[in-house]
């Protein structure tokens, strides 16, 4: 197809292309890490077995979770494969319809989310289950266990409200800006 068009043409729908492959390319990292650290997990540890990395604060404890994040909604497998079927469809076809603007933020954040959605995903396919194993005690309070794809998964969904914020102070600039030109030209 590049051959035919005019060489910009061509030059610029490679880039796109790049471009839009970049991304794909962080959740399959994103994807990789989380299969990776899981399989470890899983092969090297039993189930309770903690590793300090921090004294108590930071732990590497073998941990299964059947729910979503908390543990809320134990043993919905379909529920989960259905949803997450979904929700992939829904952010590749968010990542290429965004695909050809300049907001990298959000395209990173969408990465991110994909990438970890993925994760967990096929843990709950193949074995109705996910593997956690990232722990952080305050005190004496212990915060849910969880792992690369769920930190993805916020961090990313923490990046789309960031650039949501920043893009309603975007489009305020841009109506200041027209409502000066239209008052100029008056």
């Amino acid at each position: 197809m590049w051959l035919i068009l005019p060489p910009d043409e061509a030059g610029e729908m490679k880039n796109e292309v790049t471009c839009r492959m970049i991304y794909f390319l962080i959740a399959l990292i994103i994807f990789l890490i989380d299969q990776g650290t899981k399989y470890l997990i899983a092969t090297r540890m039993t189930i309770g077995e903690q590793i300090p990395i921090i004294g108590d604060f930071f732990l590497i404890t073998s941990h299964r979770n059947r729910g979503a994040a908390f543990g809320i909604l134990e043993n919905q497998r379909w529920f989960f494969i259905i949803f997450t079927i979904i929700v992939v469809i829904g952010v590749i076809w968010y990542m290429l319809k965004v695909k050809g603007s300049s907001n990298k933020l959000l395209s990173i954040a969408l990465s991110l989310v994909l990438g970890g959605t993925l994760g967990n995903f096929l843990d709950r396919l193949l074995t109705g289950e996910v593997v956690d194993f990232l722990q952080f005690n305050f005190g004496s309070y212990t915060f849910p266990i969880f792992n690369v794809a769920d930190s993805s998964i916020v961090i990313g969904f923490g990046l789309i409200v960031l650039d949501s914020f920043m893009e309603v102070k975007r489009e305020k600039k841009a109506s200041a800006a027209i409502a000066a030109d239209q008052e100029d030209k008056s």
